[in-house]
């Protein structure tokens, strides 16, 4: 079934996920760093949100996964509500995506085989820094990391406290740059995580 007229072009498709890909491998060629930034929301406990940049690293057949420290703030957010949001801009494109959801931690085995793909370096400074903890200086940083580089050698294991976490979204927003600031907007909707999805364009 084709899609209406206005949701042609770089809207159209019957998958969310499908053309959040397509739009981020349009951003891979023409965003000069890190097209696949995002901005992730969470709230603390009094309902304060927090907002911060983190990398996408991978879009599923029904979620976004990223990867942190479990004892940083953001994960320590998460554990609490259960939500969050993010939202990725492509200047170059004149796009952004919005989206929010459920969370829950990936799966050991995947977040292994991810970690494992990272620089030795990367991997060494997982085990090195406490996320989120007060820091006495960047020499104490340097000096622990010079202390877990001696006791985990050249192939660490990922640490307990490192892993991933899938946003399953129940709500997307494809929005692209129009003339005279008549922005194209499109909501992806759902009640459920494996519901129907209701498709509505919204205002500028």
């Amino acid at each position: 079934m084709e899609p209406p007229p206005e949701r042609s072009g770089i809207f159209a498709g019957t998958n969310p996920f499908t053309l959040a890909q397509s739009w981020l491998d349009e951003a891979v060629k023409s965003e000069i760093n890190d097209p696949n930034a995002m901005a992730l929301s969470t709230v603390d406990r009094g309902g304060l949100p927090n907002a911060r940049m983190v990398l996408l690293k991978e879009i599923e057949s029904n979620g976004f996964i990223f990867y942190t420290n479990f004892q940083s703030a953001k994960a320590q957010e998460i554990e609490t509500s259960g939500k969050a949001a993010f939202v990725m801009h492509w200047k170059s494109l004149r796009r952004q995506l919005r989206a929010r959801g459920l969370v829950e931690k990936v799966e050991d085995a995947k977040a292994d085989e991810y970690f494992h793909s990272r620089s030795l370096q990367s991997r060494l400074g997982a085990w090195a820094s406490e996320q989120s903890a007060p820091l006495a200086s960047r020499a104490a940083l340097k000096m622990k990391l010079a202390r877990v580089t001696m006791s985990k050698g050249l192939n660490p294991p990922r640490p307990p406290f490192w892993g991933g976490y899938r946003i399953t979204p129940l709500e997307i927003e494809f929005w692209a740059d129009g003339k005279h600031r008549l922005h194209n907007r499109f909501l992806w909707s759902r009640d459920q995580p494996v519901g129907e999805w209701s498709i509505v364009r919204l205002s500028p």
